[in-house]
């Protein structure tokens, strides 16, 4: 008798894990991480009026995707309060999950944080530098990307600890400014440099009590930080140049020609570090029940 076995894509069906994305503007899509997340994405097109699921019906984790209104926005998009809440469910339980640009706000907000809306630095617009504090080599997602794209920091045997661990750097504190003299975002704290796309004019001013402060860059001072079991990242690791360009046509206050040429410039560069984020985010995703916060094994 002759036995069939199941086939590479029917297995990866089987044990990909659930991932509930929330789309919050139409304009800001998966892009690269429609593919990169793996099969089991539900995509949730809140914007177009879906429904924001329960904490409970998520899956084995959650991701929250940018937009161009602000975290504070509810008139114009009344579903960021269930989004709000849905962050600040899955920070707490233990449920992974990842907040991009707009996502990364309203993870701020959710955990009592606070975010600038047009902060007086201006749109951050381009591949921006983005300098890693040392916190970030002991987390369970950014310390696995930062040693895919070195070799170095974050590699197997480095120390981790998670949210709330001893030996990372928590965070209280409102919007000082992080002084990064020097060479592009490389300040004194900074253990590694990563370049990744950004598009965006409002910031984090105050990360929620108890984050742990991961990453900063020139303009910005919370430019990555991990509330719980959730990763906030002010940049958009998703984001292929051809879409960070769009944006930049788009936005209407920048200097299209030098962002799109940077843009295209450090395009490998960004592409590489956003495919380590998203596989060591999906790495790190554990089924209902045997969830870690932060923590790398």
């Amino acid at each position: 008798m002759i036995v069939s076995k199941p086939s590479d894509h029917s297995a990866a069906q089987v044990t990909a894990p659930r991932i509930t994305v929330i789309q919050n503007d139409r304009d800001v899509p998966m892009d690269r991480y429609a593919a990169r997340l793996g099969p089991g994405v539900r995509l949730v097109l809140a914007f177009a009026g879906e429904t924001i699921p329960a904490a409970g019906d998520l899956g084995d984790a959650l991701v929250v995707l940018g937009g161009t209104m602000s975290a504070y926005s509810d008139d114009d998009a009344p579903w960021l309060p269930a989004v709000r809440d849905l962050l600040a469910d899955a920070a707490r339980s233990g449920v992974p999950a990842l907040g991009i640009c707009l996502g990364a706000q309203l993870l701020a907000v959710a955990g009592g944080g606070s975010v600038q809306v047009a902060a007086p630095p201006g749109r951050e617009a381009g591949a921006a530098a983005i300098a890693w504090r040392e916190a970030a080599l002991a987390d369970v997602v950014t310390g696995p990307a930062l040693a895919a794209v070195s070799g170095g920091p974050g590699a197997a045997g480095t120390e981790a600890t998670g949210a709330g661990g001893r030996s990372t750097e928590a965070v209280s504190a409102g919007a000082a400014r992080v002084d990064v003299p020097g060479s592009g975002a490389a300040g004194a704290d900074a253990v590694a440099v990563t370049r990744a796309v950004s598009m965006h004019a409002d910031a984090v001013v105050e990360l929620p009590d108890g984050a742990t402060w991961l990453a900063s860059s020139d303009m910005y001072p919370y430019q990555a930080f991990r509330w719980g079991s959730a990763l906030g990242v002010q940049f958009h690791p998703e984001a292929g140049a051809d879409l960070a360009a769009r944006w930049a046509v788009e936005a209407g206050d920048v200097d299209v020609p030098a962002v799109v040429d940077d843009i295209e410039k450090h395009a490998d560069e960004t592409a590489r570090f956003g495919d380590g984020l998203a596989d060591a985010f999906v790495a790190a995703i554990r089924p209902a029940g045997s969830r870690e916060q932060g923590t790398r094994e």
